[in-house]
């Protein structure tokens, strides 16, 4: 505790003094203009096209529904994906569209699942001349984030859809 005369000493010795003006200057955040962010999101698609390479041919078993798993992933995540018990939280549906144009939307659809730590997304591919239908899970192999996929149940379009479990 000061003692009265500390007090009237501080006092006496800081009369006629003038407060200071605030001499500092914090700058405003700046917001990202959508210039930079589009570019942002076009490199991402970029980034995620490289992983799709359309002479790569994994062993898929092609007769039967299609399915994979990526090594060290536990063979139970396959039966529960045929199953259903996985629920899509993505759906992209392909239908109409040409294999070029199918690239990208899957690019982007991986990118999403990526950004929003979707683990499970359907792809329905249709049946048509089965061009998307053979093309997506040779793609979708490639990608180090996808851990599996399968054929999806009827309830999530059967032989036209496919349901895809991703690293999140």
């Amino acid at each position: 505790m000061l003692e009265p005369d500390d007090i009237a000493l501080f006092r006496g010795a800081v009369k006629g003094v003038k407060a200071l003006k605030q001499d500092k200057f914090i700058a405003p955040r700046q917001k990202m203009s959508k210039k930079k962010s589009t570019l942002r999101d076009i490199r991402e698609k970029e980034d995620t096209l490289f992983y799709f390479s359309d002479e790569y041919e994994p062993l898929l078993n092609e007769e039967s529904a299609v399915r994979y798993l990526r090594e060290g992933e536990d063979s139970h995540i396959l039966k529960q994906l045929r199953r259903g018990d996985f629920s899509p939280e993505l759906f992209l549906d392909l239908h109409g569209l040409t294999k070029e144009q199918a690239k990208i939307e899957l690019a982007s659809l991986l990118q999403a699942c990526e950004n929003e730590h979707v683990y499970c997304a359907s792809v329905m591919t249709g049946y048509g001349s089965y061009i998307l239908k053979r093309q997506i899970p040779r793609w979708l192999v490639q990608h180090p984030k996808v851990r599996a996929l399968h054929q999806a149940p009827k309830a999530w379009g059967g032989d036209a859809a496919i349901l895809i479990l991703f690293e999140v």
